[in-house]
């Protein structure tokens, strides 16, 4: 494949099921494809942000695997949200100790939702962990972040799939979105985070879809429809969900790129 100057690559939120990124990665890395701008929201953020810091896919993973969300010490107080995002502070400043846009190896965007102003904003300069949790902030399960005066939530509340900070700069833009939707039975609404994820699906999936377009490469992998958003437990299947689909898109691109030549 002859590369492209400047190669984005999306990432949407959605929870662990982020660790499907981090396999889609892997697939694309391995077809020789290395992006060098990356755009992301909520988990994708984090994913983004560590990738972008230069951590290996190994590495990543095992942010998530190792990171704790449910300690008692991580419960709010007084806060609106079930978890302490600022409690999260010192898990990221291991990985990011100059703690900047600017020390970065890619060029990372990453998106949150001014909760105030009802706006999307994007960060891309400056101090890199507050608008990583900021992004990060599920709406009711973690606590919006405060940013100079103003106050931040999850980016995909608004726009789950940013890919705009790239148009301009790239050449070629790859998205990987990890929240396909199904139809869910009654009786899958047990608990008030099932409500929540549900909630957050039927916002983010119109709007991201509709941006499907502007990528010359969309990996979606629909395995991830049997998978919950706070479900930790198969992040080793989720990996391979996402690499798998990968390579199925890739493997279309370039048959797809033979035949135009």
């Amino acid at each position: 494949m002859k590369a492209s100057k400047n190669i984005g690559l999306v990432l949407s939120g959605g929870g662990f099921k982020g660790v499907a990124h981090l396999g889609a990665i892997k697939a694309i890395e391995e077809a020789g494809i290395h992006p060098n701008f990356v755009s992301g929201t909520s988990a994708g953020a984090i994913v983004g942000g560590l990738y972008a810091g230069g951590y290996a896919i190994e590495e990543i993973k095992g942010f998530f695997s190792k990171t704790p969300l449910f300690k008692l010490n991580r419960f709010t107080r007084k806060k609106a949200g079930f978890l302490d995002s600022e409690k999260f502070f010192d898990d990221l400043i291991r990985y990011f100790p100059q703690n900047s846009f600017e020390n970065l190896e890619k060029k990372l965007f990453v998106t949150a939702t001014n909760l105030v102003e009802g706006t999307v904003m994007v960060f891309s300069t400056g101090e890199l962990i507050r608008p990583i949790l900021a992004s990060a902030a599920f709406p009711g399960m973690f606590s919006p972040i405060k940013i100079e005066d103003q106050l931040y939530s999850d980016g995909g509340i608004l726009d789950n799939f940013p890919i705009e900070p790239l148009k301009e700069p790239c050449d070629m833009i790859i998205g990987i979105d990890v929240t396909p939707i199904r139809k869910p039975k009654i009786s899958d609404f047990k608990h008030s985070y099932n409500v929540m994820q549900r909630a957050y699906y039927l916002r983010a999936m119109p709007n991201s879809e509709t941006k499907f377009k502007h990528c010359n490469l969309i990996i979606q992998p629909k395995e991830l429809i049997n998978h919950g958003i706070f479900s930790s437990g198969n992040l080793d299947k989720i990996f391979d969900v996402g690499y798998k689909e990968a390579k199925q898109q890739l493997a279309v691109y370039f048959e797809n790129q033979k035949q135009k030549q």
